[in-house]
């Protein structure tokens, strides 16, 4: 018994020293990404302790160095969501108005799908994100992107779709750096042209799904907070050239 109960003590001081380590990883190059739940889409926003001003904020995908530590501090907007990439960490729970932190690390690149693993309302199943995790070269170059606000459009259809997005009610909820779309209700446009997906995961960024999910989001992802969009012809696909230079 005596012995059974000092390998016990052992194994829980080893325990107890590999959680602290897994969760807390004092490395000077990790990178620190917040990253917040809502109803059904991720909030990313990349930090900078030396320079506040090259912050940015991004949705549904996570860019990541291979061979680094990464610290994502997680929390929820709404209700308890859960953070779980499979191929490279476990999960984490995101809990309204309390900040966690969990770590992870690519030693290979690739493209890592995420998915929020707890039930958090009628479209958890489509709550997903992307890690892309890549070089330090590309890795930098595209922070370096990223950290710049919006391009000029380059034609007279693409400007016009820019006055249609500012007319219209989308400034109230997203935000496009450069101009003065402010919203903070959902996700940054700033280079929504460079994305993967739409609606965190759901369908493919081309202009078909694009046009659909502006005009009737409610036909692509059931539930979601974005109204329809009632456009002229003209005006519609105006805003669609614009949505689509944003990269």
């Amino acid at each position: 018994m005596a012995l059974t109960a000092v390998i016990l003590v052992i194994w829980l001081v080893a325990s107890v020293w590999v959680s602290r380590a897994i969760a807390s990883p004092q490395m000077s190059n990790a990178v620190s990404i917040n990253v917040t739940g809502h109803q059904w889409w991720w909030e990313v926003e990349y930090q900078d302790l030396n320079a506040p001003s090259l912050r940015f904020r991004t949705a549904n995908e996570i860019h990541i160095p291979v061979g680094r530590p990464v610290v994502l501090n997680v929390t929820s907007r709404d209700v308890i969501h859960s953070f779980w990439v499979p191929d490279l960490q476990g999960k984490r729970d995101l809990i309204p108005g309390y900040t966690t932190s969990i770590w992870l690390q690519a030693d290979q690149p690739g493209v890592y799908r995420g998915q929020c693993a707890e039930f958090c309302g009628y479209q958890h199943a489509n709550m997903a994100l992307y890690v892309t995790a890549e070089k330090d070269a590309p890795f930098k170059g595209w922070l370096s992107a990223e950290r710049q606000p919006a391009i000029e459009p380059d034609t007279d259809q693409q400007r016009h779709g820019r006055d249609v997005f500012m007319r219209a009610s989308c400034p109230a909820c997203h935000t496009i750096r450069g101009t003065n779309a402010g919203g903070l209700v959902g996700p940054e446009l700033t280079h929504v042209g460079s994305r993967g997906t739409l609606a965190a995961g759901t369908v493919p960024n081309t202009v078909g799904h694009l046009g659909g999910w502006i005009s009737d989001p409610q036909s692509v992802k059931p539930g979601v907070k974005m109204p329809p969009n009632k456009l002229s012809g003209d005006d519609f696909l105006s805003l669609l050239a614009y949505l689509e230079h944003l990269k």
